[in-house]
């Protein structure tokens, strides 16, 4: 008897004619992404109070491997201990509250205060006082006074943060089904291939909004058009208590009218919107060319697509390359399923790669600002791993670092959004039924400003 593989969900998966629409609402108000209160107060109630990610277990590889992460005007210290276990503190020494580590990054035997030269071990404990003698620190003192730890744990390769001491572990707040649902991805061995971060003039829920739904790409993304396929009647959802999965079907736009040829040139035209197909192309072409006729005519027999033959090049190809896709569906090799994970964090995932969106409040307050980061990830076999290494992108200039086209239509859109999102007389967005991940992830954002989690 066959097993049930956990990417089989979307055979049962939620309908967007089976949604109960009256269960969140569909009027979002818009003073949720102007008002400087608001702001505040989802920087007390939400930004202090849940589980964020931080960054990749694979940046910070060695022993005293440290970065930083600020929110707002809270400071923390990332750091891998003697012991290998990934740590983190409020980023100010217990002696006068100096800031202990400036510069994004790095590496260290130990961390030191640069004004009065209290060190601490990397586990947090203080090590030493500028004249401890002198001035009587003790050995009880000193356990009292070591650095201010902050909950940090790690799952399928990141490094999440929650600033609250108190925080629920981190297993129960992603819970169980959706570790296990994420598990065949394999993401922990995914090495990253773009990391780039920039401010943006627009609200950070804006940027989470942008990619919780598909329903703009006809007017954003008219490339996408020509190639791929956009009903939402295969759509597919599943919702959690704060977080969602959703699916659409990747295939060749009209693919059902079309003749065999006019799929596969479909299929040939997707890098130029999804670069990584590139790689499965060869063989996708070989699977192709099974199916020529002597004529040089191409003709699919039932049951075979230009589709089911990418699915199929794709998991040769990523088997061949090393990478374990046995626990993932055909569909999987093909399909996205588009996650979000409360408060701020949205991955596009299939077979062999994933692209995270994330959005934060903008450092100064503003709420018409924010900085969003993008990063993308691939399975990578070892000797090429090198190869495609690369540094992480601060963007100082805006407009100065070029997207992939899609991404780039988003960029250059959601910041219109935010200056008609500031009229006053604009009370409240009116969602469509497409845009239901909004009003559910809305519904999240109404329990933690009403201080209900």
């Amino acid at each position: 008897m066959q097993s049930t593989k956990p990417g089989e969900w979307v055979d049962t998966g939620t309908r967007l004619e089976e949604i109960d629409f009256t269960q969140w609402r569909m009027n979002i108000p818009t003073d949720r992404y102007t008002s400087p209160e608001i702001a505040e107060k989802e920087h007390e109630r939400i930004w202090l109070k849940v589980w964020r990610v931080v960054g990749r277990e694979n940046e910070l590889p060695e022993t005293g491997d440290w970065k930083e992460y600020k929110i707002g005007d809270q400071a923390y210290v990332i750091v891998r201990g003697k012991d290998g276990v990934i740590r983190g503190f409020v980023n100010a020494c217990r002696h006068r509250g100096n800031q202990l580590c400036t510069g994004g990054g790095g590496n260290m035997k130990r961390f030191l205060c640069p004004y009065h030269l209290w060190s601490y071990d990397l586990d947090g404990r203080l090590r030493g006082v500028l004249r401890e003698k002198e001035n009587v620190v003790t050995p009880p003192e000193k356990e009292g006074l070591s650095l201010l730890p902050v909950p940090v744990e790690c799952f399928a390769g990141f490094i999440f943060l929650n600033p609250d001491p108190a925080a629920e572990p981190l297993s129960e707040y992603i819970g169980q089904e959706i570790a296990d649902l994420l598990a065949p991805y394999r993401l922990d061995e995914m090495y990253t291939v773009m990391d780039v971060r920039e401010s943006l003039n627009c609200n950070w829920k804006v940027v989470m909004d942008a990619f919780e739904e598909g329903y703009h790409i006809s007017g954003i993304h008219p490339e996408l058009l020509r190639v791929i396929m956009i009903d939402p009647s295969t759509s597919r959802y599943k919702f959690f208590d704060k977080h969602s999965v959703s699916m659409a079907p990747f295939d060749v736009a009209n693919a059902s009218t079309y003749g065999a040829q006019e799929q596969v040139d479909g299929i040939l035209e997707l890098p130029g919107t999804f670069p990584s197909v590139q790689a499965h192309l060869p063989r996708f072409k070989e699977l192709v060319d099974e199916y020529r006729t002597t004529e040089g005519e191409l003709e699919f027999p039932d049951g075979v697509t230009a589709r089911t033959l990418l699915q199929r090049a794709t998991r040769e190809t990523l088997t061949g390359m090393g990478l374990d896709v046995g626990e993932l569906t055909d569909a999987q090799m093909s399909d996205n399923h588009g996650w979000v994970l409360f408060p701020n964090f949205f991955m596009t995932i299939r077979a062999g790669e994933a692209t995270i969106i994330m959005a934060e409040p903008h450092p100064d307050g503003d709420p018409n600002k924010c900085f969003w980061h993008i990063k993308s990830f691939m399975w990578l076999p070892e000797e090429f791993r090198e190869g495609f290494k690369i540094e992480p992108v601060q963007v100082e200039e805006p407009g100065s670092y070029q997207y992939f086209l899609a991404l780039q239509q988003d960029y250059e859109q959601m910041p219109r959004q935010q200056v008609g999102l500031r009229n006053n007389r604009l009370e409240f967005m009116s969602l469509v039924k497409e845009e239901i991940v909004i009003a559910h992830y809305h519904s999240v954002v109404d329990r933690y400003l009403e201080g209900a989690v």
